[in-house]
């Protein structure tokens, strides 16, 4: 099944779900197998050392330092990698709110990481798409 390309299609069908859990983004020494214990939602390396997003709890229990939570909203509709404007037209929407977005995007969905006392007013502000 292919993803979805056309913006204006992905902006009215995104249907944003918020996901339990607050997560967090740490910073970290080492490979992906010393922490795929911890359960990391996804990971990436970088030249200063190796990204994990994960559950507040378990970085808390692992003793991983973070800088803030965040919770996590889930755009269900299957958008296409080579979809055009949809990180921009959220990144917007959320930059009039005032909103910080992280912004993942996977196979079928995109996922956005944004503050966790934020994270109501973030679904409003997404859902409005819906509504126009």
């Amino acid at each position: 099944m292919t993803g979805m390309t056309d913006l204006s299609q992905l902006l009215s069908s995104m249907s944003p779900e918020l996901q339990a859990g607050e997560f967090v983004f740490c910073s970290v020494t080492g490979r992906i197998a010393d922490y795929v214990h911890l359960n990391p939602v996804c990971f990436f390396q970088e030249k200063e050392g190796l990204t994990l997003v994960l559950l507040a709890e378990s970085a808390t229990q692992a003793y991983l330092p973070f800088e803030a939570k965040f919770k996590q909203i889930t755009l269900t509709v299957h958008s296409s990698l080579e979809a055009v404007g949809l990180t921009a037209a959220i990144s917007d929407k959320l930059t009039q709110h005032n909103i910080s977005a992280n912004v993942i995007a996977a196979y079928y969905h995109d996922h956005i990481f944004v503050p966790a006392d934020k994270a109501s007013a973030a679904m409003t502000a997404l859902q409005s798409f819906s509504k126009n």
